[in-house]
């Protein structure tokens, strides 16, 4: 770091030197050859004939060119040299502000959005480097903004578009029902419960048009307490069994009792349910899902394990960006917002922590690592007995 800009500095020395040794040199000839030279005499005799021409005797004005000029010869030389190592130095700016046209020739690249990197003289290539860093990293967050606002605009099209298929099932059937006061029990249990479907899933597509508009307004802020961890696990297991029944899954709880963490509780509980919503809509049928919590040092790690399909290498990095889905392909059981993920991570990094996703051909683990608490006055969750079908509760 120290050596970073030792080109430039070395130059300004350079120069610094230069300007010395040139004033000392200019100011030396004109001492030797003016001063103390042919013009010294000149000079004097030319200072008293003007004081004689104003009136003055010939014997005072020689006595003031000695006390103003020729007794205080040190001075002027002193005040000559500083004049002349002004202008020199003055001159030798003129080179060095060359730096600063280049900086500013640089940065007007970066705002111009060049595609041309950044290009600098020899002593400020740390400088260059830094700007066309920063030039890369500017592009890149324009990059993943427009792709971002793109699959927003894809996703409220994709939405738009859904939601005329539920509204218009839950219009015909209740049209039918209502044209037909004759019609059998049977069949009019059944279309009462077609269009109980389709208005929960009209509904579920409504709150994702608030989520992708409430997404870029909302400024999450944290009230932190002392939480038992595992108790909040528990409760969001057993909460889940009408999802989980109706793919057939089991999700066990893994955990060492008394897990506390200094944290948010209504966040963490969203995002602990985000991981896990996703976990049931990505997993296979008929297969289990895996809650595990331990004590690692001074966090406390959650995995959630799921079977599924693998999850590409090149995907698993992007699954917490907003409004990426790893499947292009909007279905009823899997479309969404896609804000999920992107909500999780920016919840849990607000809590200090880490998220990240693992995935192979047999499951995919999200692991999330919050810093812990200590466990006097911890808050629980919630007060409800916890207990249900779909979830089983081990000890680590």
């Amino acid at each position: 770091m120290k050596n970073k800009y030792r080109k430039l500095k070395l130059s300004v020395l350079l120069q610094t030197v230069f300007v010395t040794a040139l004033t000392v040199l200019v100011g030396a000839f004109l001492l030797d050859y003016v001063i103390d030279g042919v013009y010294n005499e000149s000079f004097g005799r030319i200072f008293v004939d003007v004081l004689m021409d104003m009136g003055v005797e010939r014997e005072t004005a020689i006595a003031w060119y000695w006390k103003f000029i020729g007794n205080n010869k040190d001075l002027f030389m002193m005040v000559g040299f500083l004049s002349l190592f002004a202008l020199f130095f003055y001159i030798a700016l003129s080179q060095m502000t060359k730096y600063l046209h280049q900086i500013e020739a640089g940065i007007e690249n970066i705002i111009s959005d060049s595609t041309e990197p950044v290009h600098l003289i020899t002593e400020l290539r740390p400088i260059e480097k830094r700007l066309n860093k920063i030039k890369e990293t500017l592009k890149k967050q324009e990059l993943e903004a427009i792709e971002a606002e793109n699959r927003k605009n894809d996703l409220v099209v994709f939405l738009a578009h859904d939601l005329k298929t539920p509204l218009t099932s839950i219009v015909a059937y209740l049209s039918m029902l209502d044209s037909h006061p004759d019609m059998s029990v049977e069949e009019r249990a059944r279309y009462t419960h077609i269009s109980l479907e389709k208005a929960i899933r009209l509904g579920e597509l409504i709150s994702e048009f608030f989520e992708i508009t409430r997404f870029n307004l909302q400024n999450i802020e944290l009230e932190k307490v002392k939480l038992n961890l595992s108790m909040m696990l528990e409760q969001l297991a057993d909460e889940l069994y009408g999802v989980l029944r109706e793919k057939n899954l089991i999700c066990k709880v893994y955990m060492e009792d008394n897990l506390v963490v200094e944290g948010d509780p209504d966040k963490l509980a969203r995002v602990f349910d985000n991981i896990l919503r996703n976990a049931v809509t990505y997993c296979y049928p008929d297969t289990l899902i895996e809650i595990q919590a331990k004590d690692i040092g001074d966090n406390v790690e959650i995995i959630f394990i799921n079977k599924g399909k693998q999850i590409p290498p090149e995907k698993l990095d992007r699954l917490f960006e907003k409004f990426y889905r790893v499947d292009d392909a909007r279905s009823s059981s899997t479309g969404g917002a896609g804000l999920g993920l992107a909500i999780a991570k920016e919840i849990v990094e607000l809590h200090s922590g880490t998220i990240r996703a693992e995935s192979n051909e047999e499951e995919t683990k999200f692991i999330v690592s919050l810093p812990k608490g200590e466990k006097d006055e911890v808050y629980s969750h919630s007060g409800r007995t916890l207990g249900g079908k779909g979830r089983r509760r081990k000890k680590i």
